[in-house]
């Protein structure tokens, strides 16, 4: 979705650097992302979808939130029923929150206790938002404003966008800093103790010439949320590895992407706030910081493992039903079968932790990897 921010916000960063010298490939990644007025997530609603960028799972059915509703449920009853807050980071088109809420009316009890908070931090968002949701539904800027949350903190396709910072390896740890002379340049500069402490923490030796990236502000979001919750679960669902395939050789270049119209590049220095950047997610590090935190993991599972434990295609063959066209809806079946339960069933994973409540055996984890 081309924006007209290019230019504008290119020359903000290019006079930055000029006045102040390099900045980090995290600082740069953050103003072409979240600059106030000229950011990509922050200056205009139509990124998702058909006229926007990429598509997300709860954009391409409402089935995939009914699915999320169900494992809800299921939270709720293990802890006891309660008055149950649920609190979404980032909603994006509101889509996902709308079809959970729109299942869980059929629950009279879990719905008369509910609470649905968004923490949306981009203005532009949440008037999107606003338009599809009202009935349970509140905003904020941050969890530190929400009483007590006892229930489940939510988010798809959150974390990856984070900014993050590159590092390579050389004969110390190095870290990717954006300079600009004749056009934007990357040079490197010595790597910070966090950075250093992150791969010591996770037992990573990285070979010389190995270039990866680390999401410290996952971390950071990790015990932001540890420290909200009272009781309950977190359920993080994105795309990303464990450790082990994380550092592999193949990986040496790092998982930086990059998404304009539908296309995929890896060239973040073009279509500057005009095209999302993502970085795939390390969930070893999201378990081994969330348990330092006072967060147990429950388990992991990849997306298509995760739907199909709550009966996805069957729901959705009957959220069809009313197709006159009875081929059309038979392709809109296998279409949308393919991409959630395989496409991105396989590359999006499914993390969900704990935090004071007694372990019980959740139905979205049946098939943990």
């Amino acid at each position: 979705m081309a924006l007209a921010n290019s230019a504008p916000l290119s020359e903000h960063i290019i006079r930055q650097i000029h006045e102040h010298g390099p900045i980090s490939f995290h600082d740069y990644m953050e103003t072409c992302l979240y600059h106030p007025q000229m950011g990509y997530y922050t200056s205009s609603p139509d990124i998702i979808g058909e006229k926007g960028d990429f598509y997300t799972s709860a954009t391409l059915s409402p089935v995939f939130g009914v699915m999320i509703a169900k494992q809800l449920e299921e939270m709720w009853v293990h802890m006891g029923s309660p008055a149950f807050t649920i609190v979404e980071y980032g909603a994006g088109t509101g889509e996902l929150c709308k079809s959970i809420l729109n299942h869980l009316k059929n629950n009279e009890r879990m719905y008369k206790e509910l609470r649905y908070c968004i923490i949306e931090k981009s203005p532009v968002m949440c008037d999107q938002e606003a338009k599809h949701l009202s009935e349970k539904v509140e905003w904020y800027n941050s969890i530190q404003e929400i009483k007590e949350v006892n229930g489940c903190i939510l988010s798809n396709e959150l974390v990856d966008n984070f900014a993050v910072h590159r590092v390579v390896m050389q004969q110390e740890l190095m870290e990717v800093y954006v300079n600009h002379k004749n056009g934007f340049a990357e040079t490197l500069l010595p790597a910070n103790p966090a950075l250093k402490n992150y791969l010591s923490e996770l037992n990573i030796d990285l070979p010389r010439g190995y270039c990866t990236e680390i999401n410290l502000e996952a971390l950071d979001w990790m015990a932001e949320i540890a420290s909200a919750l009272n009781s309950g679960y977190v359920l993080t669902i994105d795309y990303g590895f464990q450790n082990s395939e994380v550092y592999k050789a193949s990986k040496s270049q790092g998982t930086l992407l990059c998404y304009h119209q539908h296309a995929i590049n890896d060239s973040p220095y073009e279509h500057i706030g005009e095209q999302d950047m993502t970085c795939h997610i390390n969930f070893s590090a999201l378990a081994h910081w969330g348990a330092k935190d006072g967060l147990a993991t429950c388990g992991l599972t990849n997306q298509g493992y995760f739907l199909m434990s709550f009966g996805f295609r069957e729901h959705l063959v009957k959220s069809l039903a009313e197709e006159k066209d009875v081929l059309r809806a038979a392709a809109q079946v296998a279409a949308i079968s393919h991409t959630l339960l395989l496409d991105m069933g396989s590359k999006y994973k499914v993390l969900i932790q704990q935090k004071g409540v007694k372990p019980e055996k959740l139905s979205g984890l049946a098939y943990c990897i």
